[in-house]
């Protein structure tokens, strides 16, 4: 196995969807998955990307974990946020000397990644696009939303320029910025409110355009903001979610049209709930709200900053977890009382 070989860990909706573009584009691709039957699969029939987007079938080569040998120089993270720190440690014996980890996950995963193998060998990343994991072998490709990347201290190098080169082959308006941490943060006020949308059985539109519950997403997405400002970040919108419509001195109008841009955007996309919802409905696995939204209170505390919408958020997530509590609209109603 070469070191140029892109070494893509984490085989599911992102990383799956990532490696089935790339390798039709001709580059040489190495899969990792901890799903033995999802491996086996994309070994023996490729890789099957299905939905409105486009569907296809690509021949793709794919490994457990412990089955990679050799080291790479460019490697893609797609593991949950929870499973980072664990998935790091196993790949980091397979790291090049002079490599580097592309962070395409949900959440501030950077901060982890860097703890394990420097800042200097971490670049930042950002995916909104539509994608689930149906079965082995299979994933959907639900719409196409904004992907960004950047060297998490805003500088132009040439790996971060070929990381955009390699995302504009999967989506040709990939953004090459030196504000990844606002993409981040962004992603995290509109994640926020993914997660809240996964309470009930409904769509995230559903959710998103309920009049009832407005008040909801507007506080979850003034919290993260504080705290994101209050970190010294400056937060960048996508796909309906505006983050000054979410500051201190906004109105409330700016935020209404902000969510109301948001369910708009998620009313056409054939993946209509969350993973969130996903992990919690079908899968009836963990969530990866400790990981990507639990840390936005502790940053919070940190800064002096409350968030107590957040804080019932996670909690009502661990309840529906540990089968305490049912995805309801009465469970979102708790949300109101915060």
């Amino acid at each position: 196995m070469s070191q140029d070989t892109i070494l893509i860990w984490g085989a599911g909706a992102i990383g799956g969807t990532l490696g089935a573009y790339l390798a039709r584009a001709g580059e040489d691709v190495l899969l990792v998955d901890i799903v033995e039957p999802h491996v086996q699969a994309m070994n023996h029939d490729g890789l099957a990307i299905e939905g409105p987007v486009e569907t296809f079938r690509q021949p793709v080569r794919a490994v457990t974990p412990e089955n990679v040998r050799g080291q790479f120089n460019r490697i893609i993270l797609a593991v949950k946020a929870h499973h980072t720190r664990d998935a790091v440690k196993a790949l980091k014996p397979h790291l090049a000397a002079a490599g580097s980890v592309l962070s395409a996950q949900n959440g501030l995963n950077e901060l982890i990644i860097a703890e394990e193998i420097g800042a200097e060998r971490t670049v930042g990343c950002f995916v909104n696009f539509g994608a689930d994991w149906l079965e082995p072998g299979r994933i959907l490709f639900g719409n196409r939303a904004t992907v960004a990347v950047g060297e998490l201290d805003g500088g132009k190098t040439p790996r971060v320029e070929d990381f955009h080169r390699l995302l504009s082959i999967f989506e040709p308006n990939a953004i090459l910025t030196d504000n990844i941490w606002g993409y981040l943060w962004g992603k995290l006020g509109y994640g926020a409110m993914l997660f809240a949308t996964a309470l009930t059985p409904a769509s995230m539109s559903e959710n998103l355009a309920s009049e009832k519950h407005f008040p909801v997403f507007h506080q979850l997405g003034r919290e993260v903001m504080a705290v994101a400002l209050a970190r010294g970040v400056k937060p960048l919108g996508f796909n309906g979610f505006d983050p000054a419509a979410f500051m201190r001195d906004a109105s409330e109008a700016a935020a209404r049209t902000s969510v109301a841009a948001m369910a708009e955007f998620n009313r056409h996309t054939a993946k209509t709930h969350s993973g969130i919802w996903r992990d919690l409905a079908v899968r009836r696995r963990k969530t990866e709200v400790d990981a990507q939204i639990a840390i936005i209170s502790q940053l919070g505390a940190e800064a002096g900053i409350a968030t107590p919408t957040i804080d019932k958020l996670v909690s009502l997530i661990h309840d529906i977890e540990e089968n305490r509590r049912e995805q309801s609209w009465a469970t979102l109603d708790r949300l109101l009382a915060s």
